[in-house]
């Protein structure tokens, strides 16, 4: 039966009509819950436009729901923050020096069992016990080189004497044992992700900040995400910690450890590192099989996660779950930073948090925007 054609009009203008109710009530929804999220972020202290802040994006099944910066990135350019400033990653950084990692074992140029003696064969025999796989999900047992560094007074410029990726090798090597067996514990090591970075630089035979360019940040098109190095590299849209001493707000940016690399050295936005949940979303870079390595959590006893969880770690990623629900996640703390990422995996949602101010809990404050989408997605009560 053919319609008459302004029967056909008709039945057109209906679905068009009800296409854009069901439109305008999406986005009057993203608008309730958008106003949700600024409400939190504000009563955590993010109220002034003057004052130093954070960046905060969600996205839910790839797409960006949520986008704003607070505040400013440094007192004294009073630049405001925003998708595109560039904050020290902190911890967050590991996730890319295990994916270096991976990208070698990819290659065929490294393998997760091969030991510290293998790749640097005058280490101190300790590393023969001490595998690539117990450095990548902190069970290595090495000295912490916070500990072993010796305090030294600013320089004359008035700049904290820092230590490299080069001097924490140093430190090691003068060790003569670990603190436990390797493999036996989980404790958390900055010391194992800097060695992890000199790894890559030593069989790929490229700068780490170099490879880490060519093989991740580039190809992803990650064109503001940097491995900065003091001289060496130049950070755009730069946000500078800052920290309330006294009642007033100082810029705190370095600190005798902000200079290495592997454990924490990686600047990055909002825009840069939603390009990076795309990439690790779709598998833009290694396999979903290669990656289930990295997110397969280490198991021993008699240990815990700073949450007082048993410890779930695997390559750069905290592994427990968060009210049922499949999560991977990481903070990362320094000089004048707070950072933090939750991906929810089966809920297709990720929620990243950068502050360049140490009052804030970005922690926390991420898993609070989280439960708002994950009650409206009926999947958590309400609170």
């Amino acid at each position: 039966m053919i319609r008459p054609k302004w029967q056909a009009s008709a039945a057109v203008a209906m679905c068009f009509l009800v296409s854009i109710t069901m439109t305008g009530f999406i986005l009057a929804a993203q608008a309730k819950q958008s106003e949700k999220v600024d409400s939190i972020l504000k009563a955590a202290g993010l109220q002034s436009a003057n004052l130093p802040g954070a960046a905060v994006l969600v996205l839910n099944d790839g797409q960006i729901v949520f986008e704003r910066g607070y505040g400013i990135t440094d007192l004294r350019s009073l630049h405001r923050a925003d998708a595109y400033t560039n904050f020290r990653l902190a911890s967050l950084t590991k996730q890319f020096t295990a994916m270096a990692i991976m990208l070698l074992v990819h290659d065929g140029k490294l393998r997760y069992d091969e030991s510290l003696t293998d790749i640097f064969p005058d280490f101190p025999e300790y590393g023969k016990a001490i595998t690539i796989r117990h450095l990548l999900n902190h069970t290595s047992g090495l000295q912490d080189y916070e500990e072993l560094m010796p305090r030294t007074d600013p320089d004359a410029s008035g700049q904290p004497i820092q230590i490299l990726d080069s001097g924490v090798f140093d430190l090691l090597t003068a060790q003569k044992r670990t603190k436990f067996t390797p493999g036996s514990q989980w404790a958390y090591s900055n010391s194992g992700y800097v060695l992890l970075g000199l790894i890559v630089e030593k069989v790929s035979k490229s700068p780490f900040p170099v490879f880490l360019h060519t093989r991740i940040f580039a190809p992803l098109n990650m064109t503001g995400t940097v491995a900065y190095v003091r001289g060496k590299s130049e950070v755009s849209h730069r946000a500078y910690g800052h920290s309330l001493e006294n009642g007033a707000w100082k810029q705190t940016d370095q600190s005798p450890t902000s200079a290495t690399v592997g454990d924490g050295g990686i600047y990055s936005s909002l825009e840069d590192l939603a390009k990076w949940d795309h990439a690790l979303r779709d598998h833009v870079l290694l396999s979903d099989a290669e990656m289930q390595t990295a997110l397969t959590p280490v198991r021993v006893p008699g240990v815990e996660e700073p949450d007082g969880s048993p410890a779930q770690y695997g390559f750069g990623w905290f592994l427990n779950s968060y009210k049922g629900h499949h999560r991977i996640w990481h903070y990362g703390e320094t000089m004048g930073f707070r950072t933090a990422i939750q991906r929810f995996l089966n809920d297709k949602l990720t929620v990243i948090v950068l502050c360049n101010r140490t009052d804030l809990n970005p922690s926390a404050l991420a898993l609070q925007i989280a439960d708002l989408y994950l009650a409206s997605a009926g999947t958590i009560k309400p609170q």
